[in-house]
């Protein structure tokens, strides 16, 4: 009996065993049920996703657009930054490559005037080499001329003797001086 009462309770969808005739779903009895079960199930999602889970999503997304958007000023103030540094370090360049041509100047004139006064000490001391050594050179000849002369002299004597003849002091040194004359 309980079998009857179900499958009369259940229309023309159910056969004598209890089973469905065909698709449970497209049984229009069953179709006002089924609606009721969709708009409680879609309620329920509907009340599910605006309560809990969208503002979730929203706040996620707020959340992840407010991260990118302080990353974007973030970034904008360390690039501005960076182009400030970069200048400051340019300028930095320039000051220390014109004190460094500046101190270049100044030891290059340090060192040319190190360097003259060296030079003038040089040739002040090769200067008075030159002259010590002309003094030198003008003794040396003048003592070569008078030995020269005396050997000349000897020589001559000693010819003079050697060819049978006598020689007085006064004509050998005459003729010795006549000849280194020209």
């Amino acid at each position: 009996m309980a079998t009857e009462s179900t499958a009369a309770a259940a229309g023309t969808c159910v056969n004598d065993a209890g089973g469905a005739i065909g698709m449970p779903q497209l049984c229009v009895e069953w179709m006002p049920n089924q609606i009721f079960w969709l708009v409680v199930a879609l309620v329920v999602i509907y009340l599910v996703l605006s309560r809990i889970a969208l503002p979730r999503i929203g706040g996620v997304l707020a959340e992840r657009k407010g991260t990118i958007t302080n990353d974007l000023t973030a970034a904008e103030e360390l690039k501005a930054k960076a182009v400030e540094a970069e200048k400051a370090y340019q300028d930095a360049l320039t000051r220390a490559r014109t004190e460094a041509a500046k101190i270049v100047a100044e030891a290059r004139a340090e060192i040319q005037k190190d360097l003259d006064a060296a030079t003038a000490k040089a040739d002040a001391e090769i200067a008075a080499k030159v002259a010590e050594s002309e003094t030198r050179i003008g003794e040396i000849r003048a003592g070569a001329l008078e030995a020269v002369t005396e050997v000349a002299k000897d020589t001559a004597k000693e010819l003079v003797a050697a060819m049978g003849g006598k020689a007085d002091a006064r004509s050998v040194t005459a003729a010795v001086t006549a000849r280194l004359k020209g």
